[in-house]
């Protein structure tokens, strides 16, 4: 039962976003690495509210707005790979979240 390692990458600069995930999947490649993805999900339009001041009769600034974008990636097997990808510094700008989950395979009987 393999062990499928999802790394979902989020970030507000896509540029920098799309380096990352394609020189994770360029290492992938080299090693022989099973990798699925990058998976682009549809980017997410964030409006943060401004107040001029702290009072609540102080008024408001036009709302920021913030696009983050997000690129998802499986490591199927090769967990030695998954831990060195973890394990090293992103960017400031780059939030990464990973998650490890065992697939049985079909036709295993379990």
């Amino acid at each position: 039962m393999p062990f499928v390692t999802t790394l979902t990458f989020t970030s507000g600069d896509r540029h920098r976003l799309d380096d990352v995930v394609t020189e994770i999947k360029e290492n992938a490649e080299q090693k022989g690495v099973e990798l699925k993805g990058p998976h682009p999900k549809q980017p997410q339009e964030l409006r943060i509210p401004q107040s001029k001041s702290l009072g609540p009769g102080g008024g408001r600034f036009e709302s920021w707005t913030h696009t983050v974008y997000t690129r998802t990636i499986e490591i199927v097997g090769y967990e030695e790979f998954a831990r060195t990808v973890t394990q090293r510094t992103f960017p400031d700008a780059i939030h990464v979240e990973a998650g490890v989950e065992q697939r049985t395979q079909v036709g295993s009987g379990s």
